[in-house]
């Protein structure tokens, strides 16, 4: 498998396609690009004649709105609250107009006031202070609802001005369903992965569609073992070789390696045929159908109808009857994504090393996106990968194992696990009567 590097990379995964547990009806990328940017276009087109409505008088250009900064906004805080401080003591100086009676009684009471009573004069500011600082907050917080709602309206007015010298009106706000719409068609969850080793560089050119398959486990049929993001110009072949397997690592220990696989999508059989020593898995299939046709009907009736409507169907009958579906063959290498007929979130076999079977589901389709890597050499990118779990040396419980014994006579356990040096000190001699295998991982 190849290695893969540190540096992390932005993909943007999923969109409004995929609806888990559930399977599409039959559908192609070149109608999916073609139904996805007519429904962009009519409503861009939708947007554009919304924001066409003006209205000359009342109305404000994006370039007429002015932004402030948190320095501007402190400053004038600052002003106004100074501002209406100073109104306050002008406010409390007794006017032209007053007569010295109250200025003479306030003395008076003063007077009478006896020292101990007296607030001193730090305590007494006090709570202007307070005051003070509490209208400086509220000034800055009114500030800031006002900066809030300039950053809105002019995020509004540049969804929807594709001019700059056009202005927009009241009138010219989108409907929320809209945008709602458009949101959910670019809308995008982000998620970090780890990219290849990446020789050369080819533009990917849009529009193009993006296809998300998932690989699952030969055996544990429920655990997903691989995820990759396709391109759909690309050929199935290309996400063949990215595949991991353990039973191809085995195969390639033991000298027996086979080259041979397909692909089973919808009705199609996808022969990988690229080595001259390939074998075409399909065929015996082919000649099974020829050869033992009732029989293929039968098992054909069972897989679609189930075994109990199988039996109501033979004590009741039915008029209508199944009909095998017509199979054929492709070369592997000559099929690419764009030209396949599939089901979103449907189930499709991996066949290879004879009789090792994988489910793949197309998971999710949507186009390419800015935030998305668009070098072609790049793909089929692996954003999902199952962490393999490897056993350690039963002796030393310290080292990987690399070995892994049967029925051994010198083994605490069986079958056992050993390192390479505790396996060579425990098995010097060649008088071996148990089985021993090299061992990867589980």
């Amino acid at each position: 498998m190849e290695e893969i590097e540190s540096e992390q990379i932005e993909i943007p995964r999923g969109g409004p396609i995929y609806i888990p547990n559930m399977a599409s009806h039959l559908t192609k990328v070149p109608d999916f690009e073609t139904c996805l940017v007519r429904l962009l276009q009519e409503l861009e087109a939708e947007l554009c004649c919304d924001s066409s409505q003006l209205c000359e008088d009342d109305d404000l250009s994006v370039d007429e709105l002015k932004v402030y900064t948190e320095e501007e906004l402190v400053g004038m805080a600052m002003k106004e609250a100074f501002q209406d401080q100073n109104n306050a003591k002008n406010s409390e100086r007794p006017g032209e107009g007053e007569s010295s009676s109250t200025f003479d009684s306030s003395i008076v009471s003063l007077s009478e006031t006896s020292c101990k009573d007296v607030v001193p004069r730090k305590n007494s500011r006090t709570p202007k202070k307070r005051k003070v600082q509490d209208s400086y907050i509220a000034k800055v917080e009114q500030l800031a609802m006002i900066k809030l709602k300039q950053d809105e309206d002019k995020a509004a007015a540049r969804l929807h001005s594709f001019n700059s010298s056009c202005k927009i009106s009241e009138s010219s706000i989108p409907s929320s369903d809209n945008s709602e719409r458009m949101k959910s068609l670019r809308s995008t969850d982000s998620a970090k992965v780890k990219s290849s080793d990446v020789q050369g560089h080819i533009a990917v050119l849009y529009p193009e569609t993006l296809l998300c398959v998932e690989v699952y486990h030969n055996t544990k049929k429920m655990t997903k073992t691989q995820e990759f993001l396709v391109l759909g110009l690309q050929s199935l072949t290309e996400l063949r070789d990215r595949i991991y397997c353990l039973t191809d690592q085995i195969m390639h220990k033991a000298g027996e390696h086979d080259p041979s696989g397909y692909f089973l999508i919808e009705e199609v059989f996808y022969n990988d045929m690229r080595d001259p020593f390939a074998i075409d898995y399909s065929e015996p299939v082919f000649d099974w159908l020829r050869n033992s046709k009732d029989e293929a009907l039968k098992k054909w009736e069972c897989i679609i109808n189930g075994e109990l409507q199988q039996k109501q169907r033979v004590v009741l009958g039915s008029v209508s009857a199944s009909h095998l579906p017509h199979f054929k063959a492709i070369d592997m290498h000559k099929a690419r994504f764009c030209d396949l007929r599939f089901r979103l979130g449907a189930g499709y076999l991996y066949c290879h090393q004879g009789d090792c079977k994988h489910t793949i589901v197309i998971r999710d389709m949507r186009l390419i996106h800015p935030e998305d890597i668009h070098n072609r050499v790049a793909y089929p990118i692996v954003i999902f990968q199952i962490k393999q779990r490897v056993q350690k040396c039963n002796v030393c419980k310290i080292y990987r194992a690399t070995k892994v014994t049967v029925d051994d006579k010198w083994a605490g356990e069986n079958p056992c696990y050993f390192c390479g040096y505790c396996y060579s000190l425990l098995h010097s001699n060649d008088d071996n009567d148990f089985l021993v295998y090299d061992y990867l991982h589980d």
